[in-house]
């Protein structure tokens, strides 16, 4: 069995959150299907998320010799980076605080047996 391709975007600027939405719709799925699916996903997500994809598919040819038509998205997780933390002054002397949230995201490839 041939070994996992990893790829890895640390500190992307979108929310965990919603970057779980987007990966739940390509998991499991061959990588060139899953790379069609996030070219038409209208989220922010789904740029980053693709781009992260094609660069594991890239590093799959590139370095190990596989064929793009034999790679499957194994396992693709979502986690959460550590949080900027700014404040907006409100009324009466109060501050707002804003949560700037980013994420991990996490691609393993496998190739279909």
């Amino acid at each position: 069995m041939a070994a996992d391709i990893r790829a890895r975007l640390s500190y992307c600027g979108v929310s965990a959150q919603k970057t779980r939405l987007v990966i739940d719709a390509v998991r499991g799925k061959p990588a060139v299907e899953a790379l069609n699916v996030l070219k038409f996903t209208p989220r922010v997500a789904a740029r980053h998320v693709h781009k992260l994809v094609a660069s594991a598919v890239a590093n799959a040819e590139e370095n190990f010799g596989i064929s793009r038509d034999d790679l499957y998205i194994h396992a693709i997780t979502a986690d959460e980076a550590p949080t900027r933390k700014w404040r907006r002054f409100g009324a009466r002397g109060r501050f707002k605080p804003i949560l700037r949230r980013a994420s991990h995201i996490t691609v393993i490839l496998r190739e279909r047996e």
